[in-house]
């Protein structure tokens, strides 16, 4: 099957890649990227000869999140109830549709992860990163919590406090360090590594595996995680409300680059970082 915004090659029989392929926009997420990206990953689940899925990107990073361009209300690839704060619950979903496929799946992050793509990758069963990936989430500075909620849960209160309250991201090393991910690695080597491990994960039968997974996640859900984050949704859905969103989307809609860069330029990070 051919795809326009993903790339799929296999490693082996067992081990299959899909890359996030728009590195033109630095892999953002649109709904026609999202819907080919689902697609894959069923067709993958299903096959019995796949055992692993590593998703990465093209380019010259992972993903810098959602595409503020497109409409994100249109061409959804799964139906959500369009009642409001559905965009949340649509994303949350996604991340859990992930969560519940049988095969493992495993996030590839070099440059960029912001956002969305934070979502993308911590809806992976493992993440490896390299060492000098920039991982965070902007957007608390001008609009809302994140749709998924998941930095408590993967990093702890004090450092998911401190990224929500600043907006600055984190690297790759100290993404591994408070539990983002699984290890970093050099830019160089991160490829061959996690193709080592995905050989390593390959070896165990799939019927085993699914099992093992899941072991993990019902636990994760016995102490909340499912719920909390489903409920952080109506956060997000009621921060869309607040007069400061309401202007940076008016502004976002004058001119998305103009507002990107009056968000982050007093902290001189981000797309200012070479201003500061």
């Amino acid at each position: 099957m051919s795809y326009e915004f993903i790339k799929c090659e296999e490693v082996n029989p067992s081990i299959k890649r899909i890359y996030l392929n728009r590195p033109e926009k630095r892999n953002a997420l649109c709904n026609p990227l999202r819907k080919e990206l689902f697609e894959c990953l069923y067709a993958f689940d299903e096959d019995p000869e796949v055992k692993v899925i590593i998703i990465s990107g093209k380019g010259s990073c992972f993903c810098s999140g959602y595409d503020l361009s497109f409409d994100n209300s249109k061409d959804l690839p799964y139906p959500t109830s369009k009642t409001d704060g559905f965009w949340p619950r649509h994303v949350v979903e996604g991340a859990f549709k992930i969560w519940d496929l049988s095969t493992p799946v495993i996030a590839e992050v070099h440059g960029y992860c912001l956002a969305g793509g934070t979502e993308l990758a911590a809806s992976c069963d493992l993440v490896y990163v390299t060492e000098d990936a920039e991982i965070g989430y902007p957007v608390v500075r001008s609009m809302s919590p994140p749709d998924n909620q998941f930095f408590p849960w993967l990093v702890g209160m004090r450092d998911a406090m401190e990224m929500m309250l600043t907006g600055e991201s984190i690297t790759g090393k100290e993404a591994a360090e408070k539990g983002f991910a699984n290890r970093a690695f050099s830019e160089s080597s991160i490829s061959k590594e996690v193709e080592k491990i995905a050989y390593k994960v390959a070896k165990v039968p799939s019927d085993i595996q699914a099992i093992n997974k899941r072991s993990i996640h019902r636990q994760m859900e016995i102490m909340g995680m499912r719920d909390g984050i489903r409920a952080g949704t109506e956060l997000q859905a009621l921060a869309m409300h607040s007069r400061s969103t309401q202007e940076h989307l008016k502004e976002l809609s004058s001119g998305l680059k103009e507002a990107l860069t009056k968000r982050d330029e007093e902290f001189g990070d981000y797309r200012t970082k070479d201003k500061k």
